[in-house]
C-alpha cells in the first residue's frame, strides 16, 4: 500500500544522495514539478533553483501563479520569457511526434543556458510514470513522446533526477496533500503546454486562441462546480483544430476556426472516459467562446474514451 509520508522520507533522502552540488528543478506549475520541487527544496535547501520557462502556450496567467506557488516554497526562481525561440523551432511543423521531440530538446537547451547561471550539474524532472511508460521503449510501443522523456537529446550536459518516476498521478497527488501543496487538486497539464492543444502548426495568433478558449472552459466549469451543478471533472480544456467552417457574426459570414471541448474522468492517466459536462454548461461555454473569440465561429464536444483515444489530442 502507498503510504505518501514515507515515500517523501525515502524521496528526500534519494535527492539528497545523487545529488552532489547544485541542482535546478524544471518548474511549470503543474502537480508533478511542484511536488518535485518541494522535495528537491526539502533536500538540497539553497543549493536548489527553480526555473520557469515561458514558451508561448502556457495557461493564462500561468507565470503569476508560479511565482506565487515557489515564493512559498523559499526557493529562487528563475523566470525566462522563451516564446519567441519555441515558435521559431515551431514553425511549419504540424506531426505531434515531431512537436514534442521539439519542445523537448528547446528545454533542454534552455536548462542547460540557465543551470551554467548557477553552476548547476543536476536536473530534476516531475516525470511520472505515464510519461516513460506512453514514450515506449523496449517492447513498450510509443503512444506519444512525452517531452520530458522521448524529447530528451542525447548529448545533455546535466544529469536526471526524477523522484516521482515510478508514481501514478493519484500517488503524485497524494504526495502532494501530505506536503500541504496547493496544487494537489489541479487539473493536469501537459508538458509542451498549449503547442499539444493546437492540432497543426503553433503560431503565435493560435497560441492565443487555444489559450482564451482553455480559460473559458476552465472558467465555466470552475463555476459550475461550485454553484454543484456537476461533479469536478479529472481534467478539461480546449483543442483548436486545423479547419475552419462557415459561419455567421450578427449578419455577417464569418470563415473562422473550430474549437473542441475536451473533459474526462480518470485515476492515473492510463485510462480515462469522456465526462458528462451538462447541456447548460456547455451551452453557456460555447456562446462565450464565439461570442468572445472573434477567430471561433464553431464549437465541439469530444466523447471518446482513452483508450482508443488519448487524452491530449496529440
Amino acid at each position: 500500500m502507498f503510504e505518501p509520508e514515507a515515500f517523501i522520507e525515502q524521496a528526500v533522502q534519494d535527492i539528497r544522495e545523487q545529488v552532489d552540488g547544485t541542482a535546478i528543478i524544471a518548474t511549470s506549475g503543474g502537480v508533478d514539478s511542484t511536488v518535485a520541487a518541494k522535495l528537491g527544496s526539502m533536500a538540497l535547501g539553497s543549493d536548489l533553483t527553480a526555473i520557469y520557462v515561458d514558451t508561448g502556450c502556457m495557461r493564462k496567467n500561468e507565470g503569476d501563479q508560479v511565482r506565487d506557488i515557489i515564493g512559498g516554497m523559499d526557493l529562487t526562481l528563475r523566470y525566462v520569457e522563451a516564446a519567441d525561440e519555441f515558435y521559431e523551432a515551431l514553425a511549419g511543423v504540424v506531426d505531434p511526434e515531431k512537436k514534442r521531440k521539439i519542445i523537448g530538446e528547446k528545454f533542454i537547451r534552455i536548462f542547460e543556458r540557465e543551470a551554467r547561471n548557477v553552476d548547476a550539474g543536476y536536473l530534476i524532472q516531475g516525470t511520472i510514470a505515464p510519461d516513460w511508460i506512453e514514450s515506449g521503449g523496449g517492447l513498450r510501443d510509443t503512444i506519444k513522446s512525452h517531452h520530458n522523456v522521448g524529447g530528451l537529446p542525447e548529448d545533455m550536459d546535466l544529469e536526471l533526477v526524477e523522484p516521482l518516476r515510478d508514481l501514478y498521478k493519484d500517488e503524485v497527488r497524494r504526495v502532494a496533500r501530505a506536503l500541504d501543496l496547493p496544487v494537489a487538486e489541479r487539473q493536469p497539464f501537459p508538458g509542451p503546454g498549449l503547442a499539444v492543444r493546437i492540432i497543426g502548426e503553433v503560431t503565435p495568433e493560435r497560441a492565443c486562441v487555444i489559450r482564451d478558449a482553455c480559460a473559458i472552459v476552465e472558467e465555466e466549469i470552475g463555476t459550475a462546480v461550485a454553484e454543484g451543478k456537476m461533479s469536478k471533472p479529472w481534467q478539461y480544456f480546449a483543442v483548436l483544430l486545423p479547419v475552419k467552417t462557415v459561419g455567421v457574426h450578427g449578419d455577417r459570414r464569418a470563415y473562422g476556426y473550430t474549437i473542441a471541448v475536451r473533459s474526462v474522468e480518470s485515476l492515473d492517466a492510463m485510462t480515462a472516459d469522456f465526462s458528462r459536462i451538462p447541456y447548460e454548461v456547455l451551452d453557456r461555454i460555447s456562446t462565450r467562446i464565439t461570442n468572445e473569440l472573434n477567430e471561433v465561429n464553431r464549437v465541439v464536444y469530444d466523447i471518446t474514451h482513452k483508450p482508443p483515444g488519448t487524452v491530449e489530442w496529440e
